[in-house]
């Protein structure tokens, strides 16, 4: 899956002109994306120093800040969208985070490698962990800190009390909208918070 054609394919999620906070937003290019192709605004939230100097030379806003201590300084729905993109799996507390990404954004975007991808399962079924394009780390050396499936987030969201508006998942840049959890290799979904 290419960079550009992923981040095409979750912008089309985000309403034009949207005010978007990034978790996890790595070098920015997510949100200077949406900048300058769909007319957002908003911030990306990272720890990495390196990260944080890249954000600052596209010209995205960005706030150093580890997730694990979490929103406090945003309030309620002060967001349209808050992104998630391959941040959930590295995160001690991934529930919490999701639950506070439903609480300051009106909607939410998680994408994250979708370990029930066949190849995946294919690869435990041989006894190996596996080690894929979207899963390139060994397992004693991975910065994933959990794995998760697709139908692991519908449940997970159920519990949180989450509506998933729409969920699919991407392989190779093309959405997989037929049997997401066993052939794309990237778990895309978008909620909001249940009234």
């Amino acid at each position: 899956m290419t960079e550009k054609a992923t981040m095409q394919a979750l912008a089309r999620l985000v309403p034009e002109g949207s005010r978007v906070l990034d978790l996890g937003c790595g070098d920015g290019s997510m949100l200077d994306y949406l900048q300058r192709e769909r007319g957002c605004s908003g911030y990306g939230i990272e720890i990495a120093d390196a990260n944080v100097l890249a954000c600052v030379r596209r010209g995205v806003n960005v706030i150093q800040l580890n997730l694990d201590e979490g929103l406090a300084m945003f309030g309620d729905a002060s967001f349209d969208v808050v992104l998630q993109i391959d941040t959930l799996q590295h995160l001690r507390n991934a529930e919490v985070m999701l639950r506070e990404t439903a609480r300051v954004g009106r909607t939410g975007i998680v994408a994250f490698p979708n370990f029930a991808h066949w190849p995946n399962r294919l690869s435990v079924l041989r006894g190996r962990m596996p080690v894929t394009r979207r899963l390139p780390y060994q397992w004693y050396d991975t910065p994933n800190i959990r794995v998760g499936t697709y139908k692991d987030f519908e449940a997970l969201a159920t519990k949180n009390r989450l509506r998933i508006l729409d969920s699919f998942g991407l392989q190779e840049g093309q959405a997989v909208r037929f049997l997401p959890n066993a052939l794309a290799g990237t778990a895309v979904f978008h909620f909001e918070r249940s009234a």
